[in-house]
């Protein structure tokens, strides 16, 4: 099994780099993030992955970070079950890995049932941004009239500032499409809304064929999809040199 990690466990943060050797980099990122999330140290199972390298050059790391006793639990319970435990991922990954490798970058509105939105930007198979929203996670409990009222607008206004950032702070090209996909009655009704407002296309994330009527189960289908994902990148990469 794949095991897609909710929102309130775990924790993404960005730091410089510490200079230490590899091996010592955990260790190091422990006491480093501290101070910046909920998790004590000596509770921490984390991992990290590369960020852009911003203005002066300093080079950022995205630590990703969970509580070991709540993963004992889970990993415990698929154990139980007579499952194989193949990997433990957060849902921005999860996400990522529904998109197919692509040269231009693709803004990404995603979310889990009854979670937050989460905003992905995800460029030639690397997730260059990603951004837990607050206060949309009941949204499919609002009508269209809710959602057009002020809703929308909220979300288009959080989309552009992220689109902002990705090319006036990381130095990117602009974002070439923006995908949607909320497991939600009103999924269409926001990507035509958000249309409105978005100087690019936005359409709904197709998925794999099997599992179209499945959106539900996106995070979990992506999880899934990691290899196949990892493989393009490394044909791009062949094609290239």
């Amino acid at each position: 099994c794949h095991i897609v990690l909710a929102g309130q466990l775990s924790q993404i943060v960005q730091v410089n780099k510490p200079v230490v050797p590899s091996a010592e980099i955990n260790s190091a990122l422990k006491w480093q993030i501290k101070d910046l999330v909920t998790i004590a140290p000596d509770n921490m199972v984390l991992d990290y992955f590369d960020g852009p390298v911003l203005a002066g050059g300093k080079e950022k790391i995205n630590v990703v970070c969970s509580p070991l006793n709540e993963l004992q639990k889970i990993v415990a319970a698929a154990n139980q079950s007579d499952m194989a435990v193949v990997s433990i991922t957060t849902a921005e990954f999860a996400f990522a890995h529904l998109l197919p490798w692509q040269h231009e970058a693709c803004l990404l509105v995603c979310q889990q049932p009854n979670e937050e939105v989460v905003l992905l930007i995800v460029k030639q198979g690397e997730l260059y941004f990603h951004r837990r929203l607050r206060g949309f996670s009941q949204l499919a409990d609002k009508t269209e009239d809710e959602l057009a009222t002020t809703i929308i607008d909220t979300l288009a206004l959080e989309i552009q500032r992220s689109s902002d950032y990705f090319e006036r702070q990381l130095k990117q090209a602009p974002i070439k499409e923006i995908k949607v996909l909320l497991p939600i009655a009103a999924e269409s009704f926001i990507a035509r809304k958000l249309t409105e407002t978005s100087h690019v296309p936005v359409t709904l994330l197709t998925l794999p064929e099997a599992y179209q009527e499945h959106r539900e189960y996106a995070a979990a289908i992506g999880a899934t999809m990691a290899d196949v994902r990892a493989n393009e990148r490394d044909q791009e990469r062949i094609n290239v040199s």
